[in-house]
């Protein structure tokens, strides 16, 4: 599936006042004569460039009104896809309004708004525009100033809008970039033709691994392999990214769908290379970082940038694109100028390069995989600045790395465009550096995935059976947002829902044994090309580990050499060959499908040693690396504990050290148990959390029985917990007999993680769940929860969580059933007087239990006063009342002095930052020396 880069369509010629009629794309100092009174006007062609004050503080209405009418469509041609998303909540409103100044007929209107309530919404924003291109200069400018007055409350189209609002004088010329630039010299139309030829050949295949015995690598055309994937502008925190296995879920399509509607922009391939024409420093050129995690697409979308370059699709404001691997440049160990880095790899540009220097703007160089780079790319040292200020020339001999960093920062050849892909974890190496846009790669999401799994299964039936084996599985699934993970689960699946393939056998239910099939899987059909399965194994999970060790996934034939592995078909199985452009065997660089499964050999390897090993000092030495470097590794480890990941493998390569596999128990046993107690900061939390996960993959409930069985505690407050981990907090809690409090305050769980979590929390008795944009549709859940008959919750805490009143009806009708709850606490929460008024009900129930009741900054008035207060004076048990940081008055104080009276229960009331008057809160504080142990707060 090929991304979509829809074009826009250009304006109708304009008649001009002169004879001859304009380019629309090329600057003319000619102002058309507009005719008056028709919604179908024409475009009129580019005046001459407008002025305007750099100081002035225009704010965005003035801003428009001094544009001219060519001005307004190039914003409009500019910003169309970034203005798509951004009003597609609103496409009804505007469509209206244009209706109203009759833009749009009756017909038009009700074809906008009637994809909007089918939920069409991107849909109905391009028909708007569409439109709106259609109607001409009127009506364009009608909609920017509707644009104006509406932006509050719309972070896209406030983002534009301050963009445009700080355009400088010369910022309209930076437009033209994406434009058609003009012929080339006769001299470089052969070499151009050259080039464009064979970067085709080069790219318009891709190479994908098989387990097939008659193809090791299956070739697809690109254009029917390749997948859409959601670029975002700008990265998200590297924490985040950090290993694709401990940082996505489910809550990837949740989060994916909500923030591409709100603060993120999601862009197109092409928009890598514009830059806001007020951040621009350079009329032409732009320097772009593309991040996205290991086997997310980069790679594969830098081909789709050449192949559509190459095959003049698109990308045609470049004469010629240069791209290079960073691993195919760790070879280049001598200084070296630009000219002969690019013929190193098109030796067919041969003397014409000069010529080239001469139009840099309508150069592009992308440097795929910083994350691979031997050298130093450091745009903060002073010293690497100074040998990089002097590569201004492409014949200067530098090092690559200076010619890297001087073409990102413009010094070389200025005016050029550059594109640097990383994994998350080296883009901390540009933070320094020029660079103009910044976007990450977020994936596949649902539809997305399904139409992969169609694509690699020619049987359809397969194909859906093994999707729908993933979305039942809750530690499988979020795996499939990344291509490489989808290839992954389908060549281990797939057997499992194919007719034919044998006795019906249950299909993997965790990392472990995903991957574990995974390698049967490629051993059924490569197994009799080598003897010693198992010494090959061993060799290979070294070498793999050494990696991990040294954050190495590329390995050349001397890495081989070194673990006493030869090159052979059986190794391509796991050993993906990236061939350099040096066809020699000393050249060939290999890396595993994956990096994890580079992690999966690693780990398997460790039972594979024909003596046992101190195992327990080695997973510790792991465990203690900083940045979560070993952490899937340490996953596997556990996992091939399990008879269920160990058998399938032990028919292929013997038996497993049972030594070893007890030392891995032993080991687990012993973390789990040392983190129970090792909880009090982050670092302690995450590290229990990743015991738990070991504990999940060794499917061992024996061990999981003797280690948290007896558990009374879980504290993960403060930690940033993904829903795969409320999964396996979900399976814990389900093994522990004796669990009272579990602490989730401000863990980021969402509704998406509490749905996880929603079978066992009635065996709680303390729930913290505070801080956590929980919703309304989580409190659903914990009705379910508060309902359930063997509920043993009491104290249930739910404070700035984002509910409302619509909430309020779920919670009340579980109070008055539920015989444990007694303390609630609901501050922080927007539910308003009406909210309030349904639980006021609720809490006059004779049944309800709750003696402490906190209500702070729920945003409730004096309307609700008469209500909650005679609930509460009818309850003989109710004991703490917070009412603070509302919004009660004077009016309210006669009903508060009532209950502090009457209730003779109630020890502590807090109604402190309300609306009371001086005078009112001294009559109120004295109430207190109506009893004693009573206290009063205002």
């Amino acid at each position: 599936m090929e991304v979509s880069t829809e074009s826009i369509p250009a304006p109708p010629e304009e008649q001009l006042t002169i004879s001859t009629v304009q380019d629309l794309e090329t600057p003319v100092d000619v102002v058309p004569k507009v005719q008056e009174g028709s919604n179908s006007e024409e475009d009129p062609s580019p005046p001459k460039k407008m002025k305007m004050d750099p100081d002035s503080g225009s704010a965005i209405t003035e801003r428009l009104k001094m544009c001219d009418n060519y001005q307004l469509f190039q914003l409009l041609k500019f910003y169309r896809d970034r203005l798509e998303r951004a009003i597609e909540e609103g496409t009804d409103r505007l469509s209206l309004m244009l209706k109203e100044e009759g833009y749009f007929t009756d017909q038009e209107h009700c074809k906008v708004t009637e994809l909007m309530e089918k939920g069409n919404r991107a849909d109905s924003s391009k028909l708007l525009l569409n439109l709106v291109m259609e109607k001409g200069s009127r009506a364009r400018r009608m909609m920017w100033e509707f644009f104006a007055k509406q932006c509050d409350g719309h972070p896209k189209l406030d983002k534009i809008l301050k963009e445009i609002e700080e355009l400088g004088s010369d910022s309209f010329d930076c437009m033209y970039i994406g434009q058609d630039l003009s012929e080339i010299p006769n001299q470089l139309k052969d070499a151009q033709m050259k080039h464009r030829e064979t970067l085709r050949e080069q790219t318009e295949s891709l190479r994908v691994n098989s387990i097939l015995k008659k193809e090791v690598v299956k070739i697809f055309e690109l254009v029917d392999h390749y997948a859409e994937l959601s670029i975002i502008c700008t990265p998200r925190d590297a924490q985040l990214v950090e290993h694709e296995l401990l940082a996505r879920s489910r809550e990837h399509d949740v989060w994916r769908e909500k923030h591409l509607r709100r603060e993120m922009t999601k862009i197109q391939p092409d928009q890598l290379f514009q830059a806001c024409p007020s951040e621009s420093e350079n009329k032409s050129g732009i320097s772009s970082a593309l991040s996205g995690v290991h086997g997310i697409g980069k790679t594969t979308m830098v081909q789709k940038i050449v192949y559509d370059w190459a095959t003049e699709k698109m990308y045609q404001q470049f004469q010629f694109i240069f791209s290079f691997k960073f691993w195919d440049l760790n070879s280049v160990n001598c200084k070296i100028n630009l000219r002969n880095l690019i013929l190193a790899f098109y030796p067919y540009f041969g003397n014409v390069l000069a010529e080239l220097w001469k139009s840099p703007e309508e150069l592009l160089f992308i440097f795929d995989g910083l994350d691979e780079f031997n050298g130093r790319l450091n745009f903060d040292n002073p010293k690497l600045i100074e040998s990089q200020s002097t590569c201004t020339d492409p014949e200067f001999q530098c090092e690559v790395s200076d010619i890297v960093c001087s073409l990102i920062q413009h010094r070389l050849l200025p005016g050029c465009s550059v594109l640097v892909t990383s994994r998350p974890t080296a883009l901390h190496l540009l933070e320094k550096a020029a660079i103009g846009v910044w976007a990450e790669i977020l994936g596949m999401v649902c539809d997305e995935r399904k139409e992969y799994f169609n694509k690699i299964f020619k049987d359809q039936a397969v194909a859906a059976a093994v999707f729908k084996h993933l979305e039942e599985n809750e530690i499988l699934y979020p795996m499939s947002y990344n291509p490489s993970y989808c290839w992954i689960l389908g060549l281990s699946l797939g057997p499992f829902f194919t007719p034919g393939d044998g006795k019906q056998q249950e299909a993997p239910q965790t990392i472990t044994q995903l991957y574990s099939h995974y390698i049967c899987n490629l051993l059924k059909s490569h197994s009799q090309e080598i003897e010693d399965l198992r010494d090959v194994f061993l060799k290979l999970g070294e070498m793999a580990f050494a990696g991990i060790s040294e954050k190495k996934v590329v390995f050349t034939n001397e890495d081989l050499i070194k673990y006493n592995l030869q090159p052979s078909r059986f190794l391509s199985g796991f050993l993906m060959d990236l061939l350099g452009r040096d066809d020699s065997a000393q050249s060939a660089m290999h890396a595993f499908p994956h990096l994890t499964i580079q992690e999966f050999v690693a780990a398997l390897a460790q039972f594979l040693t024909p003596e046992p090993k101190d195992i327990g000092k080695l997973l510790n030495e792991a465990q203690s690396k900083e940045g979560g470097r070993f952490e899937i590794f340490l996953r596997f480890v556990a996992g091939l504990s399990s008879p269920q990941s160990a058998q399938p493998l032990e028919e292929f390569l013997g038996p497993f050290l049972k030594q070893t596999t007890s030392r891995v128990t032993d080991w687990v046993m012993e973390k789990v148990n040392g983190q129970l107690v090792n909880t009090k900061n982050k670092i302690g939390k995450r590290n229990h959390m990743n015991t738990l996960h070991y504990l999940a993959e060794s499917q061992n409930k024996t061990l999981a029985q003797s280690t948290v069985g007896s558990v009374e505690t879980f504290k993960f407050c403060g930690l940033r917990l993904t829903p795969v981990d409320c999964v396996v907090l979900f399976h814990v809690i389900g093994l522990c007999n004796t669990i009272k409090h579990l602490n989730l305050e401000n863990c980021f769980i969402q509704y998406e993680g509490l749905q996880r979590l929603g079978p066992v929390l009635h065996k709680c008795r303390e729930l913290r769940l505070g801080r956590n944009k929980l919703g309304d549709p989580g409190v659903k859940l914990l009705a379910a929860a508060l309902m359930n008959q063997d509920c043993k919750i009491q104290k249930l805490e739910l404070k700035n969580n984002s509910l409302t009143n619509s909430c309020t009806e779920d919670l009340a009708s579980t109070l008055s059933t539920n015989r444990s709850l007694t303390d609630l606490i609901l501050g922080g929460n927007k539910l308003g007087d009406s909210g309030v008024k349904l639980l006021s009900a609720a809490l006059r129930s004779p049944d309800c239990k709750i003696q402490k009741l906190l209500l702070w900054d729920v945003g409730i008035t004096d309307s609700c006063t008469e209500d909650l207060i005679s609930a509460l004076s009818t309850n003989r048990i109710l004991t703490d009342l917070n009412l603070g940081s509302n919004a009660f008055t004077d009016r309210s104080v006669p009903a508060f002095s009532h209950l502090i009276q009457t209730c003779r229960s109630l020890k502590w009331i807090w109604l402190g930052r309300n609306r009371f008057s001086p005078s009112k809160k001294r009559h109120l504080k004295l109430l207190q020396n109506s009893r004693p142990g009573l206290s009063v707060e205002v």
